[in-house]
């Protein structure tokens, strides 16, 4: 069943509007952005712009009742247009890494945008963050979302296959459902994930505060140039976070890993890859909030914020945590990696839901 087709129900009796569209400028070259404010009454509010499908705010509440921004962005367009590191924005064609901005796919040599050195990095110069999607409001059982669009034209980027996207944001009474499909013309490679920045203490302080649990045996090393070399054991290193770990007890430790990312910047294989598993959980000890990460992919990226450096809005170094879910860095290449080729006639479908509770 495709996003449109499961989307449907009434939208329930509410005393409050849960879904407000407002415009909130125009990108240089004309075209007028809007902004889906969803909210619901368990206190949850997402900010949806229509360029770079990106949540702008997510408000959660803290365990005093009180509701806080936790994910970094701003409320106003102009900073985004300047550019940001994908602050919750949709990244695409392919996230993250690909070796040499190139690949071939049967037999075929394709050239990509070098925008990470000699790499490809997050869908390149212009990738779908950069993006302006068509949107519509959508409600699901009386749940407020919206639905974006986008067609990548052959080429774009260097990517062979005009290729369509839909993502939707769907704000349930605890969580905040992110799905996506992609059908292409032409064989393609497809990796899409979602990069908000999250800290669960509203800003309060930095992510080293924060504990962290990730359901992963194995994590990928990398070389100095971020790009993968094989998949590793995380028992009895810093990336074993099997059982919950305060992140800044661990981010210094004396690991050839961690200083060559300058923190944690690498992905994570999943147990649990195949269907909706849990994968991790993200939490705030001071203000009790919790986030509990389920996805169909078969990776997640761990990006503790190490290059943020104050430039863009005051965001300083390790002010946010990314947990992207995603399929590996340089799978175009790596034919022991899980595939990221899509063909004419076939689905890309992936899913992730953000599940906000209390810690005990």
């Amino acid at each position: 069943m495709g996003l449109v087709e499961w989307l449907g129900g009434g939208s329930g009796d509410l005393m409050f509007d849960p879904l407000v569209v407002d415009a909130i400028g125009r990108t240089a070259e004309g075209y007028e952005i809007a902004r889906f404010s969803l909210r619901n009454t368990a206190g949850l509010r997402a900010d949806v712009m229509t360029y770079g499908a990106t949540l702008m705010r997510l408000e959660t509440p803290d365990r005093n009742g009180s509701s806080q921004n936790v994910v970094l962005g701003f409320d106003h367009l102009e900073p985004y247009l300047i550019g940001t590191p994908c602050f919750g924005a949709i990244v695409g064609r392919y996230a993250n890494r690909i070796a040499g901005a190139r690949f071939a796919l049967d037999s075929v040599a394709y050239k990509l945008a070098a925008n990470d050195g000699a790499n490809h990095l997050h869908g390149g110069v212009r990738g779908f963050d950069k993006a302006v999607w068509d949107a519509e409001a959508v409600m699901r059982d009386g749940d407020p979302g919206v639905l974006l669009r986008y067609v990548s034209r052959d080429g774009e980027e260097g990517y062979p296959g005009e290729l369509s996207v839909e993502t939707l944001y769907l704000l349930r009474r605890d969580r905040l459902v992110i799905a996506f499909e992609a059908r292409t013309r032409t064989t393609t490679h497809v990796n899409l994930t979602h990069h908000s920045y999250f800290n669960l203490s509203g800003g309060a302080r930095d992510i080293g505060a924060h504990d962290l649990e990730i359901e992963a045996n194995k994590y990928l090393a990398v070389d100095p140039e971020l790009i993968p070399l094989d998949a590793r054991d995380v028992g009895g290193t810093p990336f074993d976070f099997r059982q919950p770990h305060r992140i800044g007890a661990r981010i210094n430790a004396a690991n050839e890993q961690l200083q060559i990312a300058g923190g944690y910047d690498h992905t994570f294989v999943l147990n649990g890859a195949g269907g909706l598993t849990r994968t991790a959980a993200l939490s705030d000890a001071v203000s009790g909030r919790r986030m509990t990460l389920w996805t169909t992919a078969p990776g997640v990226q761990l990006y503790t914020g190490n290059n943020l450096d104050g430039s863009v809005g005051g965001f300083g170094r390790r002010s946010g945590i990314c947990l992207e879910p995603q399929h590996f860095p340089d799978s175009p290449n790596r034919p022991d990696f899980p595939s990221t080729v899509l063909r004419p006639g076939e689905v890309y479908e992936a899913r992730s839901e953000l599940v906000f509770d209390l810690a005990s």
